[in-house]
């Protein structure tokens, strides 16, 4: 595992909230392709968005699951130091969700049930992103999903970050890996806004409730997926599998419901996550 906070000493184990973010961003997790690759089948990838081009942090493909025709939509981190920076490090452009969007209006079109993997700090921030339209994509996807007629399950399998998690997480079902973290904010960019000391890193992770066992408290993810071991790299293998058995499990209960039905309960669901009612 990487190195704890420095900002604390030898003797201080760092807080558990910390400790959740570093295994989320363990170089040896599991990521979202490696996921898709163990659990589907049949995968027939889908390029481009028919407006700018083809973002390779984007992954979109017909596939099965279980013998049962679907589409998966995942973001690709890279493998390899040219590979990673070639897919800027799993952090999608406009062009990157308005493929994923197009993947799940053809999804839509068949009745194929959607399957989304999530493991980004966040959107790519940089200028061509924002003048090709970034935070329109962005918000096209949260309308569009809330109203898709189709299942959806979303999974954050390492971090899930700010509005280009929730881009591909406004699902019937969200799950979230036993280690993984899901937040508006990254620990370190909101230790700099609050306390301008990014080095206050694992105090602000504490402060964010972003682990699991918070989320799925607050209501912000519907299933906690357990991880083998200390974690979902030390067996991929079985990792992938016990992550199949829940999405088996979810698609099931998804699939007795009429879709006028799951569009309403989806569209509930997130109009009432994170309220709060003071004096």
């Amino acid at each position: 595992m990487a190195e704890h906070d420095a900002h604390h000493s030898p003797q201080e184990p760092p807080p558990p909230a910390w400790v959740k973010t570093e295994l989320a961003r363990h170089p040896q997790r599991p990521d979202p392709m490696s996921l898709i690759e163990s659990i589907f089948t049949d995968l027939s990838e889908i390029h481009g968005d028919r407006a700018f081009g083809d973002d390779p942090a984007m992954y979109c493909a017909m596939a099965r699951f279980d013998g049962e025709e679907v589409m998966v939509i995942g973001n690709q981190k890279g493998r390899g130091t040219k590979d990673k920076v070639h897919r800027k490090f799993g952090m999608p452009d406009p062009e990157g969700y308005r493929k994923a969007l197009r993947a799940m209006k053809l999804a839509e079109k068949f009745s194929r049930p959607v399957f989304t993997l999530i493991d980004l700090m966040g959107a790519n921030p940089g200028l061509g992103a924002e003048e090709r339209g970034q935070a329109e994509a962005i918000a096209r996807n949260l309308r569009e999903m809330s109203r898709l007629r189709t299942p959806i399950i979303a999974t954050i399998t390492g971090e899930g970050g700010s509005g280009g998690a929730l881009a591909l997480a406004v699902a019937d079902r969200v799950l979230i890996l036993e280690k993984a973290i899901y937040s508006v904010i990254s620990p370190e960019a909101c230790a700099s806004i609050m306390w301008r000391d990014s080095s206050k890193r694992a105090q602000a992770a504490a402060a964010l409730k972003a682990t699991a066992p918070d989320l799925q408290h607050f209501g912000c993810v519907d299933d906690v997926v357990p991880e083998p071991g200390e974690g979902a790299h030390e067996d991929p293998e079985e990792a992938a599998k016990i992550l199949a058995e829940k999405l088996r499990w979810h698609l099931s209960e998804l699939k007795a419901l009429s879709v006028d039905d799951l569009v309403a309960r989806r569209y509930e669901k997130f109009r009432n996550i994170a309220q709060f009612y003071t004096a």
